[in-house]
């Protein structure tokens, strides 16, 4: 029968094998890919109206319900030379689904993407197509134009649309549920440094 020190020995070595082995020291194969929380939603559907408050330095929007926190969001805002202005607008149209008049792509016979920021004034050579922008989930907070949509956020952190407000693929369909014609979306530039995501 072993002794009491070589079943407590045994038992250790278990433990200390199964605890490298959930580190990560034992596995085989590349790690899994890490991914980025790009919102957080917990709408209590409670008293009181949604609003919405996007700061363009961090490049994150709050939500709010009735005064009372009830979500945040990475978004992506106009680049340099697009930029999205500071001011307190309102939403004052939605529609599931809306094409941009200003901007899309052109693509080859074969589908290819052969210019990625095309107007519908850039020339389409022969046999190409020029794409529209979808804008899934628009909601308008300007006369001009300028709304909160479903887009890319290739770089969270960093403005990279045409001016709209980008919002992630995942959350939109939330967000759009529980505004309305009226709901307020303030605009801000508070100075704060950009929160980049690697």
């Amino acid at each position: 029968m072993p002794s009491l020190s070589s079943a407590a020995f045994r038992i250790s070595l278990l433990c200390l094998t199964a605890a490298l082995g959930s580190c990560g020291l034992f596995h085989k194969g590349p790690p899994p890919k890490a991914t980025h929380v790009m919102y957080e939603w917990d709408d209590d559907r409670g008293p009181g109206e949604v609003s919405v408050e996007i700061d363009l330095s961090s490049q994150t929007a709050t939500y709010q319900r009735g005064g009372r926190p009830i979500g945040w969001s990475f978004v992506s805002t106009g680049k340099e030379g697009h930029d999205t202005s500071p001011g307190s607008y309102k939403i004052t149209e939605k529609m599931e689904v809306k094409f941009s008049n200003r901007y899309g792509w052109i693509t080859d016979e074969a589908g290819n993407v052969t210019n990625g920021d095309a107007k519908p004034t850039t020339p389409v050579p022969p046999g190409q197509i020029y794409h529209p922008a979808p804008m899934r989930y628009w909601m308008r907070i300007t006369h001009y134009g300028i709304g909160l949509h479903q887009g890319e956020i290739p770089r969270p952190g960093e403005a990279a649309s045409h001016g709209c407000i980008r919002l992630p693929k995942e959350f939109v369909p939330k967000l759009y549920e529980v505004t309305k014609v009226g709901t307020p979306v303030k605009v801000i530039r508070t100075g704060a440094p950009q929160k980049k995501l690697p």
